[in-house]
C-alpha cells in the first residue's frame, strides 16, 4: 500500500511537471511564431521552429530542475511560484540573448525584448496558477503524513520546524529513545513514517532496519559522520564491500577554474552592482554621516584570517563594550537604512572584492569571526572542519539555512558542501542563491538576548 503511494505521488508529479513544461513551451512556440521568426532574414520553416522549442524545453527541464520549479506539492505554494518565476526568467533571458544573435539586426533589440518580456509576464501568471491549483489538488489527495517522532537528548526545535509544515507532515506521536523495541514496533502500523531525531546510533540502526522490513519511510537527522560517510567511494577490490572515505577537497584542476570563475563573476559583480552599492554608500553616509563599510576580522581555508567588506548596517558603535555579537530580530543597533540593504542582501556586496583579491570565494561557508569560531568550537569541535575550504559568499548553509540557523545545523550543511565539492555544485549553489534573495525568512535574526546561533 505504501509503495503504491508514493508510486502515485511519483506520477502526479511527473504529469504536472510535464504540463508545466508543455504550457510554457506553448507560449514560446506561440511568440516565436507569430513575433520572433518573422523578423529574420530567412524565417524558419518547420524543422526550425521545432528545434527552437525543443532547445526552450530543454533549458526549462534544466532550469527547473535547478531552482525546484517543479517541486509542487513539496514546497509551498509560495515557494515553488519563485523558484519556477525566477527558472523562466533565466530561461527567457537565455533565448533573449540567443534570438538577437539569430535575427542579428540591432534595431529588433528592443522589439525582441518587449516581446520576451510580455512572455515572461505570461509565463509567471500561467505557473502561478498552475502552480496554485496544483498544490491544491496534491493536498486534497496526499493527506499529510502522520509520524511517530522518536526523539535523543537533543530535540533541537525540529518538530516546531516540521509544525510550519502542515500540509505535509504532523507529529501525531512521540516516544523517546530509550522506548523497548517490542513496545515501538507494536505501535508502527499506526504511522506512515517514523522521525528520528537525535537518536543513538545503535538505537537508529534497529529501528531502521525494521523500519526497512515493513516498507515504512524513516526520515533522520544525520550525524557527522553520516554526511562524511555519504560521499564514500564503493570499492570492489576483494570479495568484502569496501567504502573509501576521504576529504581531498577539489583537485589541482578545480582549483584553478573555481579561482578564474571567482575572479570573472567578482569582476562582473562588481561591474553590474556598482550603481546599487554608490546608492547604498550615499545612503549610509546622508542618514548619520558615519563610515560606510564596515571592516571584520573573519577566518577563511586553514584558519587564516583576513578583514571581510561590507556596507554598514548597523549604528558605528554597535559593540562599545568590546563583545561580538550577531543580529538579534528587531536588533536597535540596525539602523533603517540598514534594514534594507540587509533585507536585499546589499550589504554584503562589497565581499566582491574580497573575492578578486582571493580572501574568500563565491561559493563555500560563511566566514566567522575568530572569537565566535573559538566558541562554537568550544561547543561543537567539529566546528573546525568548515576550513577545510575556502570561505565564501554564498554556499550550502546560506541557500538551505537561514541566518539564525542553530550552530550544529550550519556545520552540517557547510560539511555537506566540503564532501560533495565540484564545480558544478558551485554553479548550482550560485544559481539558487537568486532564489534566497527574494526570500525573507533567510535573514532572519536571533532571538532576543542571544548573542550567538545556539
Amino acid at each position: 500500500m505504501r509503495k503504491d503511494y508514493d508510486s502515485l505521488k511519483q506520477l502526479f508529479r511527473g504529469i504536472s511537471s510535464t504540463f508545466l513544461t508543455f504550457s510554457v513551451s506553448w507560449i514560446f512556440f506561440w511568440f516565436w511564431s507569430i513575433r520572433l521568426n518573422p523578423r529574420m532574414d530567412r524565417s524558419f520553416l518547420g524543422k526550425g521552429n521545432w528545434a527552437m522549442v525543443a532547445i526552450y524545453c530543454l533549458l526549462v527541464v534544466l532550469f527547473f530542475r535547478t531552482f525546484g520549479g517543479y517541486d509542487i506539492g513539496k514546497s509551498r505554494i509560495s515557494g515553488a511560484s519563485l523558484s519556477a518565476a525566477i527558472a523562466i526568467a533565466v530561461v527567457d533571458f537565455i533565448m533573449f540573448m540567443f534570438t538577437v544573435m539569430l535575427i542579428g539586426r540591432v534595431k529588433f533589440i528592443k522589439f525582441i525584448l518587449v516581446t520576451y518580456l510580455w512572455m515572461l509576464v505570461l509565463d509567471v501568471c500561467m505557473l502561478f496558477l498552475l502552480i496554485y491549483f496544483g498544490t491544491w489538488a496534491y493536498r486534497q489527495i496526499f493527506p499529510p503524513f502522520r509520524l511517530l517522532e522518536i526523539t535523543g537528548k537533543n530535540e533541537g526545535g525540529l518538530q516546531q520546524k516540521l509544525q510550519r509544515r502542515p500540509d505535509k507532515y504532523r507529529i501525531t506521536g512521540v516516544v523517546p529513545a530509550d522506548t523497548p523495541s517490542d513496545e515501538i514496533i507494536r505501535i508502527l502500523d499506526d504511522y506512515d513514517a517514523v522521525l528520528l531525531n537525535d537518536v543513538p546510533s545503535s538505537v537508529r540502526n534497529s529501528i531502521l532496519k525494521i523500519c526497512f522490513d515493513r516498507k515504512i519511510r524513516v526520515y533522520y537527522t544525520p550525524k557527522l559522520s553520516d554526511i562524511i560517510l555519504k560521499e564514500a567511494d564503493e570499492l570492489n577490490m576483494v570479495d568484502s564491500p569496501l567504502y573509501l572515505s576521504r576529504n581531498n577537497g577539489f583537485s589541482f584542476e578545480q582549483r584553478v577554474i573555481k579561482r578564474l570563475m571567482d575572479i570573472c563573476i567578482s569582476l562582473v559583480g562588481i561591474i553590474i552592482t556598482s550603481p546599487l552599492m554608490i546608492g547604498a554608500a550615499i545612503a549610509i553616509k546622508v542618514y548619520d554621516h558615519g563610515p560606510v563599510f564596515y571592516r571584520q576580522e573573519r577566518y577563511t581555508i586553514g584558519h587564516k584570517r583576513f578583514w571581510v567588506m561590507k556596507f554598514r548596517s548597523m549604528v558605528t558603535d554597535a559593540e562599545k563594550d568590546g563583545k561580538a555579537r550577531l543580529a538579534t530580530q528587531n536588533d536597535d543597533r540596525i539602523t533603517p537604512v540598514g534594514r534594507f540593504i540587509r533585507a536585499t542582501r546589499i550589504d554584503e556586496l562589497p565581499q566582491f572584492f574580497n573575492i578578486l583579491i582571493g580572501d574568500m570565494s563565491v561559493v563555500g561557508p560563511r566566514p566567522e569571526r575568530p572569537e565566535i569560531h573559538q566558541e562554537y568550537c568550544e561547543k561543537v569541535p567539529e566546528f573546525d572542519f568548515r576550513l577545510s575550504v575556502k570561505a565564501g559568499l554564498t554556499g550550502y548553509a546560506q541557500v538551505y539555512g537561514k541566518y539564525n540557523t542553530t550552530t550544529y545545523d550550519k556545520l552540517k550543511f557547510d560539511m555537506m558542501y566540503v564532501q560533495k565539492t565540484s564545480i558544478l555544485l558551485d554553479i548550482q549553489l550560485i544559481l539558487l542563491t537568486l532564489r534566497v534573495i527574494f526570500q525573507k525568512e533567510a535573514t532572519e535574526g536571533l532571538d532576543e538576548g542571544e548573542t550567538t546561533a545556539k
